[in-house]
């Protein structure tokens, strides 16, 4: 339950309490966070078994540790059917980002073969005002 705390954090909490409480109020408070603990653990002990006995014997293997996102994952991780792993290690994040970058910063304009020279579009030039006959350019990623 506390295992991150340190000797250092452990003496400077026991100094504060018994500045707080007093040396001769201290033990009684010890106590009773202790009593308070244990019927809380006895209170998620009793309400996991109730919750177990609900569910019937096809949960039988079930825990509550499961729920935690993080677990679940890592335990649908470690059981690689899908082939995750693979999948990872071929995919190669920074590598993609920089060849996106580059062809985005990139000085030249690629046109595509299929777009007829006359309707090449100059992306540095700002757009005037259209004809009365002309059409506004349709952005299909736009809609």
């Amino acid at each position: 339950m506390f295992n991150d705390i340190g000797p250092l954090e452990l003496v400077t909490i026991v100094v504060i309490a018994v500045l707080v409480f007093g040396p001769d109020k201290l033990p009684k408070m010890i106590q009773d966070v202790t009593r308070t603990i244990r019927k809380i653990r006895e209170f998620s002990e009793s309400a996991k078994q109730d919750i177990r006995s609900e569910l019937g014997p096809e949960f039988k293997d079930f825990e509550f540790e499961d729920l935690n996102p993080k677990t679940f994952l890592r335990k649908q991780l470690e059981n690689d059917e899908l082939g995750l792993k693979e999948i990872r290690n071929g995919f190669d994040l920074k590598k993609e980002m920089a060849d996106l970058t580059d062809a985005v910063h990139s000085p030249e304009v690629e046109t595509s073969s299929s777009v007829p020279s006359s309707k090449t579009v100059d992306l540095t030039k700002k757009p005037g005002p259209l004809a009365p006959e002309e059409r506004p350019p349709f952005d299909a990623d736009a809609t």
